[in-house]
């Protein structure tokens, strides 16, 4: 069981590029893990997850989780974090979160192409990603952190009133997409977690607040008038 870090209810199980969870895993720790971190994997299905009912937080960051991603029903877990995942259709993810985990709180999914930000494409901008976390709102009412962000209550009210309508579209070319984040160097890995949360003796649980600044674009949309040109009469 060499690369298993376990303390008490945390487990981790970090860059050990495995493709699955490991059986044993489940057998050792599955009843008792509240924890879980598998992140810097090669994971492609989350099928071992199923004997570990009592997750409360679930890292699966850098692993190469796609649409056809599948969670059992996870009814105390209250952190997720998907970053740098190959996720981009944000609509299939959202409904399922809904059906397996009711108690979600923080989600993070940044660095995949259901996230539109600077992360994924330089054409992204802040409305874009104002937009999306709108959408995201709107399905998982419950939610109080997205990515690096508190969930505001003018977010709250306006993901209410219009987040039905702010639909991130699936990118039209999100193979080529899934293929250039499996390429992806080590060094270019990105979790919004601070580094010492890979360390269990410094995890802090949902209490750690992440920060992100705010970039707010300012468009105007003024139209000035016309000039009205009068032809003459032709004599």
């Amino acid at each position: 069981m060499a690369g298993v870090v376990g303390s008490g209810a945390q487990v981790s199980y970090i860059s050990q590029d495995c493709k699955e969870i490991p059986e044993f895993l489940g057998r050792k720790y599955g009843s008792v893990a509240k924890r879980l971190d598998l992140s810097f994997n090669l994971l492609r299905s989350l099928e071992g997850l199923k004997t570990f009912s009592c997750l409360e937080e679930l890292i699966l960051d850098n692993n190469l989780l796609g649409n056809d991603l599948r969670l059992p029903r996870l009814p105390h877990l209250h952190t997720l974090t998907l970053n740098k995942n190959q996720i981009s259709d944000l609509e299939h993810l959202l409904d399922h979160l809904v059906d397996v985990v009711p108690s979600l709180e923080y989600l993070s999914l940044l660095g995949n192409m259901a996230c539109p930000n600077e992360l994924v494409s330089e054409e992204k901008d802040e409305d874009d990603y104002q937009r999306y976390r709108y959408f995201v709102l709107h399905k998982l009412i419950n939610l109080k952190f997205l990515d690096t962000r508190k969930v505001t209550k003018w977010e709250r009210e306006e993901a209410l009133l219009r987040g039905a309508f702010m639909k991130v579209v699936k990118p039209k070319d999100a193979k080529a997409s899934s293929n250039d984040a499996a390429s992806v160097s080590p060094e270019s890995h990105y979790t919004p977690l601070p580094s010492g949360s890979r360390d269990l003796t410094n995890h802090r649980g949902k209490n750690q607040t992440l920060i992100a600044t705010n970039h707010v674009k300012v468009v105007n949309f003024a139209v000035r008038p016309s000039k009205c040109i009068t032809a003459a009469p032709a004599l």
